[in-house]
């Protein structure tokens, strides 16, 4: 269900800066397409989601959506102004209203007459699935049941572009994949930014994927490229994913304290070229004596802590992690403080070129 009020415009275009939350992140979207933020706390999400919307005006801001500007030139958009609703991980819903009537809220706040405005609201009741629960309040509906009726007020507003902060983080896990498919319906062809720090939304829901860090933004691609050759310790980490930063010289990526690494350039990577090599766990081989044999990668390292990883061990160290088996771990005794040697072999090492700058980069 689509508005036809709305005409097609250039998308959204967007620069926001804070000195106090040292946040200067900019940030572009085609018209219809969905984009997923991803970051650690603190990184700058909730300034971006909320300057987005209107709701917290930045040191500088230059927002422009479908052609018209929110923010910059000397104009500042009010919020109900904006054609952008925001929907968080708390529904919000107003406790004396029914769902009809918190669903007709948006409409009727835009000037839309009451009667058309209801008729509004049961659209997008039924269809979200919750129809029959117009008649009752907040605090007779479950979670998800409130987070689809939120969801529908945020869409009975036609808005321009959806903001949808961490909208599942509130739900119980059986209700989120049911929620999770409701928005990959609705959220076709609309410009939506989806915060989150869940992998699984941005596999579902997003066309790209945009990783922020320290209040900038650290990589922005294609989901899939993203959260397989991550470029960020956040990427990798969420992908489940080893990196390693450093830069190139003389075919190798060699890290800050001297650690030489072999792998597979992804494009050509010439001396100097600030570069990540990225591993999966399960390729990373722990050895309590450096072995020998043919070439490979190893790397002294110190056990941090054990996690178990279903019928594997996760071992984290403060080089990289490795996924071995339980009777691995029983074996070699391992615990935290242990030294050991990690190997992985140089064709199971991708090498990616980073932004300038990154962290670790030499």
């Amino acid at each position: 269900m689509t508005s036809a009020t709305h005409p097609v415009g250039s998308g959204l275009t967007a620069r926001i800066r804070s000195e106090e939350r040292d946040v200067d992140l900019a940030l572009t979207l085609a018209t219809g397409e969905t984009v997923a933020v991803l970051g650690p706390n603190g990184a700058g999400k909730s300034t971006l989601v909320t300057a987005l919307a209107g709701l917290l005006r930045p040191d500088e801001a230059s927002i422009r959506l479908d052609g018209t500007v929110l923010a910059g030139d000397g104009t500042w958009l009010p919020a109900h102004r904006r054609g952008v609703a925001l929907l968080a991980q708390d529904a919000l819903l107003f406790p004396h209203l029914d769902a009809r009537e918190n669903v007709a809220f948006g409409p009727r706040s835009a000037g839309v007459p009451r009667r058309a405005a209801r008729e509004a609201a049961e659209r997008w009741l039924h269809d979200l699935g919750v129809a029959d629960l117009a008649d009752r309040r907040p605090s007779e509906l479950s979670g998800g049941q409130a987070q689809r009726v939120a969801l529908a007020r945020a869409l009975a507003t036609e808005p321009r572009l959806l903001l949808l902060d961490e909208p599942m983080a509130a739900l119980d896990v059986s209700v989120a994949p049911e929620i999770r498919r409701l928005l990959r319906r609705v959220l076709a062809d609309r410009t939506t930014i989806l915060v989150t720090h869940d992998v699984l939304d941005a596999l579902a829901l997003a066309d790209r994927v945009v990783v922020v860090e320290d209040g900038r933004v650290v990589e922005d691609g294609p989901t899939r490229e993203v959260l397989t050759r991550p470029r960020s310790a956040f990427g990798a980490r969420i992908a489940g994913l080893d990196l390693i930063a450093g830069s190139m010289r003389d075919g190798r990526l060699v890290t800050p304290d001297g650690l030489a690494i072999d792998g597979t350039p992804s494009e050509p990577l010439p001396d100097g070229t600030p570069t990540v090599a990225v591993v999966s766990p399960a390729d990373v081989a722990v050895h309590l004596d450096a072995p020998g044999g043919s070439p490979r990668n190893t790397m002294s390292a110190t056990i941090t802590h054990l996690e178990p990883f279903g019928d594997h061990v996760l071992v984290r160290t403060d080089v990289a992690d490795a996924r071995i088996t339980l009777a691995s771990a029983a074996e070699l005794d391992l615990s935290p403080g242990t030294r050991v040697h990690l190997v992985v072999k140089a064709t199971a090492v991708a090498l990616h070129p980073a932004r300038p700058g990154a962290p670790g980069a030499s």
